[in-house]
């Protein structure tokens, strides 16, 4: 799974930290959110740790900087078919004034405290980082887990193609003389 971090301030900004959790799963068929399958869920790996919580330390970004790195993705063939939120987080520390940011995405969220901070009373659209208590929202991403059992298509194609050609060759063989004139 790769990712890109950039600083779009007008400084530079240090100890970054890049984390990802695999959070919530939605099965196939049905589109029912529901926790993660405790023993089968696809782990995250780095050249460090491996687990459903990944966290990579960016360093620091000089002003305008970017940075690509990747978290691999391990599954078995346990692993239910489905997809698998992923929630990220990133913090880091304004080199310029100190500050310190957090921005988390809408999985480290209950569903009162977003609606509370994303929703005013008359119905329209806010986003409140106050009442999230974060810097700002990151996106998330998810993880897409299908069977690759793919052997009884493949199967079907090449029997369908089988059949085709030995209804070609009927068809060609049965065929009589033609005019040997030229006449039809």
């Amino acid at each position: 799974m790769g990712f890109t971090v950039a600083d779009p301030l007008a400084g530079p900004i240090q100890g970054i930290t890049l984390t990802l959790q695999v959070y919530a799963f939605n099965g196939f068929p049905g589109n029912a959110t529901s926790f993660v399958p405790v023993t089968s869920a696809p782990i995250l790996t780095t050249p460090t740790t491996s687990g459903s919580l990944a966290n990579v330390s960016v360093g620091n970004l000089a002003s305008g900087g970017v940075y690509r790195g990747s978290v691999g993705v391990a599954t078995s063939s346990s692993t239910p078919s489905g997809t698998y939120a992923v929630r990220t987080a990133l913090s880091f520390t304004s080199a310029t004034n100190s500050t310190v940011y957090r921005l988390e995405s809408r999985g480290w969220f209950d569903d009162a405290t977003w609606r509370a901070a994303t929703e005013l009373p008359n119905g329209s659209v806010t986003l409140n980082l106050s009442k999230l208590g974060v810097s700002g929202v990151t996106p998330e991403t998810a993880i897409l887990v299908s069977s690759a059992d793919w052997a009884w298509v493949l199967g079907g194609v090449l029997a369908a193609a089988i059949v085709l050609a030995g209804a070609a060759a009927w068809v060609y063989f049965r065929r009589g003389p033609g005019s040997t004139s030229g006449a039809r």
